[in-house]
């Protein structure tokens, strides 16, 4: 059995599921309000609005990262020695390489992209963005069912 501690606080998970929730919400916004307009149509003022939520949704992200940074991984990381933990160390240190890839394009994207590279940095960090949605569903499903046994 899996005892209670092993499992990040409640305000963790909830943390980690709102602004991951917001963060997820406010980019498909803005994919969808920039490139579902016509060419010709001028920007909708939702757009500016949208990356603003999303851009305090990541500082709430990057909180809530840090905190299991010093709490959760190294814990994980320890307990996944074990056979029937070491698939959950698998997802975790792909969650950590995506965290770690979506602060670095999320970064340059707001402070460095230049011009020419801007669509191809934003589709990348939208690919990963979804790709890390996913994985938080598949890392939380493993444990899930490794907390019901």
């Amino acid at each position: 059995m899996v005892r209670a501690s092993h499992r990040p606080a409640p305000w963790q998970r909830a943390l980690v599921f709102g602004a991951g929730a917001v963060l997820l919400l406010t980019g498909i916004a803005w994919l969808a309000l920039h490139y579902g307009r016509s060419a010709d149509a001028l920007p909708s003022p939702w757009e500016p609005w949208s990356m603003r939520l999303h851009g305090l949704a990541a500082f709430a992200a990057l909180f809530v990262l840090g905190a299991l940074a010093a709490a959760h991984i190294p814990h994980g990381w320890r307990a996944s020695h074990r056979l029937r933990w070491a698939r959950q160390r698998a997802s975790g240190i792909a969650l950590c390489a995506l965290a770690g890839a979506l602060v670095l394009t999320g970064y340059l994207l707001y402070y460095f992209a230049p011009d020419p590279v801007r669509p191809a940095l934003g589709w990348l960090h939208s690919g990963l963005g979804l790709t890390a949605a996913v994985a938080v569903a598949a890392h939380r499903h493993r444990s899930g069912r490794r907390l019901a046994r």
